[in-house]
């Protein structure tokens, strides 16, 4: 492996990693009242994007970094959504 790819791949595991306990934490106790609805949109989208862009370049480092990214991602956005928007939208409708 050169230079140029252990750096990628450090950067790749360092950026996932980084990820884990976020993804943990909303997962576990379900609470992701404080976290951006719309930055996890994006987020997900760009870390989707770049997992293409990985497949397009054929660089192992972007696929397997961004393809943990993207999942966790997609964890947390889905248990936003399913817990904090749709809650809130279940209880607006309990109280009407």
């Amino acid at each position: 492996m050169d230079m140029q790819s252990g750096i990628g791949y450090a950067a790749a595991i360092c950026t996932t990693i980084a990820f884990l306990p976020q993804a943990w934490v909303a997962i576990k106790t379900r609470n992701t009242q404080s976290l951006s609805l719309a930055m996890y949109i994006v987020f997900t989208l760009g870390a989707a994007l770049w997992l293409a862009y990985g497949v397009v370049k054929n660089d192992w480092a972007l696929i397997a970094a961004n393809s943990v990214t993207a999942l966790l991602s997609c964890a947390i956005l889905i248990t936003k959504l399913r817990y904090d928007v749709l809650g809130a939208r279940r209880a607006l409708d309990r109280a009407q």
